[in-house]
């Protein structure tokens, strides 16, 4: 993925333009900028500055006795991102806003893996922007005392990130009766140290709106002799107020170049 920034010509005099100057070929490479030029269709010296990222180009894959895996690069968490954004669209159509009497959306956020703390990550101020906005908009004359935090408080969010499901090799490494397994359900996370924001009222809403849907669900616990990774979950909860339970599939080779979950 590659974002380029292209200088545009500022105009000096009526009729007259020129390039601002770019310290870029200073700094990179000249063959790389023209690696870049040549993909954008613009000439070397029109670029700025740019943000890139090394990515592996392999397609992903389904394999496996039956064809029941993906095997694919950052399925942490782009599955959650896909799943999460198909839902929003197959549940927004008007036949199903019909007779709906709340919003939904969903936040798709930067820098999770790195602590969340930038203007697009879970830590910025995007969510409760977005939340007062909302709520100012569909309440114009704003008579409610509290309306912003009010619908916070009622509203519930679920965090998708994907779960650590067992491995074969690897037992061990898995409390016994927590120990999920691909295709076994989504897994509902817990943590006594907060790492996860699932709490008993949050785990029972997504248990019931799993039954409701006909969607199975796991549960799974840290081994209390091993160190517990966290999500955004903590950090949205905390920043907003809004009660949150921590979910994902199940999935091996986490953070690996090539990870592997169920269809």
């Amino acid at each position: 993925v590659a974002a380029a920034a292209a200088a545009t010509s500022t105009a000096k005099d009526e009729g007259e333009g020129d390039k601002p100057s770019s310290m870029a070929n200073e700094r990179h490479h000249p063959l790389f900028l023209k690696l870049i030029a040549d993909e954008l269709g613009c000439e070397p010296d029109e670029i700025v500055d740019f943000d890139l990222q090394l990515c592996d180009t392999q397609p992903s894959a389904i394999g496996g006795a039956q064809n029941e895996f993906i095997f694919s690069g950052r399925l942490d968490n782009l599955v959650s991102c896909y799943t999460s954004l198909r839902a929003l669209i197959e549940t927004t159509t008007d036949e199903a806003l019909k007779d709906a009497s709340g919003i939904r959306m969903i936040m798709h956020f930067d820098h999770e893996e790195v602590g969340s703390e930038s203007s697009s990550g879970a830590a910025g101020a995007m969510t409760t922007d977005s939340v007062r906005r909302i709520t100012a908009a569909l309440n114009p004359q704003n008579t409610i005392e509290g309306l912003d935090e009010r619908t916070r408080r009622a509203s519930f969010c679920v965090s998708s990130d994907m779960a650590h499901a067992l491995h074969p090799n690897y037992a061990d490494r898995h409390e016994p009766g927590h120990a999920p397994k691909m295709h076994g359900g989504l897994v509902i996370k817990h943590n006594a140290n907060q790492r996860y924001a699932t709490d008993a009222i949050t785990a029972f809403m997504f248990r019931e709106l799993g039954e409701r849907a006909g969607v199975p669900v796991q549960e799974f616990v840290v081994r209390s002799d091993t160190g517990c990774g966290s999500t955004i979950g903590p950090i949205f909860s905390t920043r907003t107020g809004i009660r949150t339970v921590d979910v994902g599939a199940a999935q091996l080779s986490m953070h690996s170049i090539r990870e592997m979950c169920g269809v």
